[in-house]
Formats: C-alpha cells, sequence, structure tokens
C-alpha cells in the first residue's frame, strides 16, 4: 500500500476505535480461534510460474513489492555507498506513490494528481497523465501497461509508452493501494486485482478492464493484496485478514483480528504463512490455513503500516516507533533494531546482503542484515513516506519534497553529472 499513513484520513467518514496498548499473543492465538471460516483453505503448491505475468528481475521492479507475494526482495546487489544518479522535480508535490521500473522507464504517482513517467538512465519526463486527485497507489506495470489507482476514485490502464488511457474503472471511493495480477483460471488472459477505499477488492480483465468479481469487507482495503497459488490474500481496515479464491472471489477464509488491529498495510506470503503488521501494536505471522497466529512480535504503544521484506531466515519491517526491526522467520524473536529519528512507515527492500528503506527524518539508509549495522545513509531533507525500489543496482524512491531520487554506481550517472558531488 502507499506508504502515507492512511488510517488517521478514516476519521472524515468512519471514526476509528482507539488503538489497543498492546496485544499479547496468547490473546490473538484465541481470537484467531474463533474466527469465522469459509470453503477450503488455498493451495499449499507454490505459485506457478505461469500464473506470475509480472515480477522483479535484475532490471525490473514492475510492481510493489517485487512479486506477486510481495516478499520486498530485489535480484542482484547495490554498491557500499551510492552516489546520486539524478533528481526528478514534481514542482514540491509530495511523492508517497511508490516507484516502479519497467523497460527502462520509471513510472510513479504524486500529489499534484498525476503519474509520471521518466527515462530510468536520466531521470528526463517521458510523459505526464493527469488524474483529478493526488495519486499515492503505487503503479502495476504490466504488458505495456500501467495499471494506477487515484485519489479521484478511479483505476486507471495507461499505455505505457504514451500515457494515453486504455480504459478506467470507476470505484465508489478513492484508490490507495497498488494493484497485483494474476493469469486467468482458464489461461484466457490475466486479471487484475486492486482494493478500494469503497471497501471492495476488484478483479478486472486487464485488457478490457471488465468486472470479473469484486469481494466485500467492512471497512476500507488500503494494502496492495497478495497473490499465492489460487488465492489472493489482503488485510483490511476491517481487522481482517482475508483469502479469497482467484477464480470465484468466494472467501477461503476470514481471520478476524481483535477490534482495533486494522491492517493498514501490504502483507507478505512464504508458503502458507503471512506476515504483517497491524494498528493493534504488533507485527504477526498467521497460518492462512490453520487461521492461528504462529508468531505475535510487539512493540509496546506504537503500530506497524510498514510491510516487510522476507530474508531466508529472518523478516525486516519498519514501526511507528521510529525504528526498522528484523526478527527470527521461524518464531518472530528479535534479532536486531535499527533506531531513525522518525516513524518509518516506508516499506524496506532486501537486496543481497544490504537493506535499504525511507524514514520520516528525511533519511534513505542502508544497514547490513546481519546485524543492523548502518552501512550508508543519504539526507533528502524531508520526509521519505514512498517505499523505495531496486533494480539494476539503482534505488529509487520518492520524498515530501517532490523529487524522485536515484542512487547508484558512479558507472551509472549520466554524462550531465560526471563532475558533480
Amino acid at each position: 500500500m502507499p506508504a502515507r499513513p492512511l488510517i488517521s484520513v478514516d476519521a472524515r467518514r468512519r471514526p476509528l476505535v482507539a488503538i489497543a496498548v498492546s496485544v499479547i499473543a496468547a490473546h490473538q492465538a484465541a481470537l484467531l480461534a474463533g474466527c469465522e471460516e469459509a470453503g477450503t483453505a488455498p493451495s499449499t503448491a507454490a505459485t506457478r510460474a505461469a500464473d506470475l505475468p509480472v515480477a522483479a528481475t535484475a532490471a525490473s521492479w514492475p510492481l510493489f513489492r517485487g512479486d506477486p507475494m510481495l516478499t520486498g526482495v530485489a535480484p542482484g546487489s547495490i554498491v557500499d555507498s551510492p552516489v546520486l544518479l539524478w533528481t526528478y522535480e514534481t514542482g514540491g508535490h509530495a511523492i508517497a506513490s511508490s516507484p516502479v521500473v519497467a523497460d527502462g522507464r520509471v513510472f510513479f504517482g504524486a500529489d499534484d494528481g498525476f503519474v509520471h513517467a521518466v527515462d530510468f538512465e536520466t531521470g528526463a519526463s517521458l510523459w505526464t497523465f493527469e488524474s483529478e486527485d493526488i495519486i499515492e497507489a503505487p503503479p502495476l506495470i504490466h504488458d505495456g501497461r500501467v495499471y494506477i489507482g487515484s485519489s479521484d476514485m478511479r483505476f486507471y490502464a495507461l499505455d505505457a509508452e504514451s500515457g494515453s488511457v486504455a480504459w478506467t474503472l470507476e470505484t465508489d471511493e478513492r484508490v490507495l493501494g497498488g494493484a497485483n495480477c494474476v493469469t486467468a483460471p482458464d489461461g484466457s488472459g490475466t486479471w487484475i486485482l486492486v482494493g478500494s477505499y469503497d471497501n471492495k477488492l476488484y478483479c478486472v480483465d486487464a485488457v478490457t478492464g471488465v468486472i470479473q468479481w469484486t469481494y466485500e469487507t467492512d471497512n476500507y482495503v488500503n494494502g496492495t493484496p497478495a497473490i499465492v497459488g489460487d488465492a489472493v490474500v489482503f488485510g483490511g481496515c476491517d481487522s481482517a485478514l482475508h483469502v479469497v479464491d482467484i477464480a470465484t472471489g468466494e472467501p477461503r477464509k476470514k481471520v478476524q483480528l481483535c477490534p482495533d488491529c486494522h491492517i493498514a498495510g501490504s502483507v507478505a506470503v512464504r508458503g502458507d504463512t503471512v506476515y504483517f503488521g497491524h494498528y493493534g501494536n504488533a507485527f504477526v505471522a498467521v497460518d492462512m490455513n490453520q487461521a492461528e497466529v504462529i508468531w505475535t512480535y510487539e512493540s509496546g504503544r506504537f503500530p506497524f503500516f510498514s510491510a516487510p521484506a522476507i530474508g531466508t531466515d529472518r523478516i525486516v519491517f519498519g514501526g511507528r516507533d521510529k525504528a526498522l526491526h528484523c526478527a527470527n522467520l521461524d518464531d518472530g524473536a528479535p534479532l536486531w533494531t535499527f533506531k531513525t529519528r522518525r516513524k518509518v512507515d516506508g516499506s524496506p527492500i532486501i537486496c543481497g546482503d544490504k537493506v535499504v528503506f525511507g524514514s520520516g527524518d528525511g533519511q534513505l539508509y542502508i544497514v547490513s542484515l546481519a546485524d543492523g549495522r548502518e552501512l550508508w545513509s543519504y539526507d533528502v531533507g524531508r520526509s521519505i513516506f514512498s517505499s523505495p525500489a531496486v533494480a539494476g543496482g539503482v534505488i529509487l524512491v520518492g520524498a515530501h519534497d517532490g523529487r524522485l531520487y536515484a542512487f547508484g554506481p558512479e558507472s551509472a550517472r549520466p554524462a550531465s553529472m560526471q563532475d558533480s558531488s
């Protein structure tokens, strides 16, 4: 989901219950044991390659979190001390939308209401498309099109070359989360999945925009849905984890958490386990087949909005306690914590042995995945709530100063910046 905190916006339409001081694991397990279940569990088989139309490569980052399971892991590596390659300015309009990369282009939205397409190597503007309100959602790139939602209550399919509109989906509220995609069950094409603040998850045909099905929740859908096997998995501001059959849109599981456990960010999935933070001041791992909490990582009095990045044996996620956290993947035991000066709502990326993330303190950080030791930082001067993208060894991130930043090896600098410091 976009990196800007959005629960506070809910108060304009529907007041939310105050956040609980803490959520203990035993209480969570008891609540989950009584959750409502419908149908069968999602397939335990790994998602087939044919069912994954998009995923990050060494040179691309085509969707939020890099792959349909939203694991937040970038192929390749990044240098120890990247340099500023270029910046792209929106005229001072904040960038909360997280950038994506495909076919030598970078795409993102901004508070100016525009979708921006820029050249990956130079940062030069290629085209812009104007919606009727701010854009905080991250784009999805697939088969020559850009799929992105806007606060104008529309979801757009744009031509990636020109920015022209292929089709528009009208919803009943703003669209602030990213989209995901999957091969249609009959193999005939691709389906796009995206949530809206009208409480619905939409499944639409990628080519035509025709709705295949909708699934309704009890509150806003603010995160990007994850796809695993033949199921779509996402959390909602109704404090529930939803597991939905991709073919039919029917519920598989509904894991109801505590009343204050609003899931505003995106989940990540590995196998049958779903990892996410919530507004009950805890980060949890849930077995979506058994509908039970495997482990709980508590922060005391601060919620978690950041989506996690899943490493081989550990998981990394930001918190509103002004820290990046790393926990053991199997049992949630704390491994290390890296403190910043403001909340970490943006989602981290694991790339090789490093973690890159931004903070509300205006710093972009690279830390060691092994021990959380700071390796590098860059002060942009304004809050960073956009989640970074990594492609071809280049880090891209937006900031509230209205700039998109590109960092990478000195060799990747455009000729016009070779003599710049």
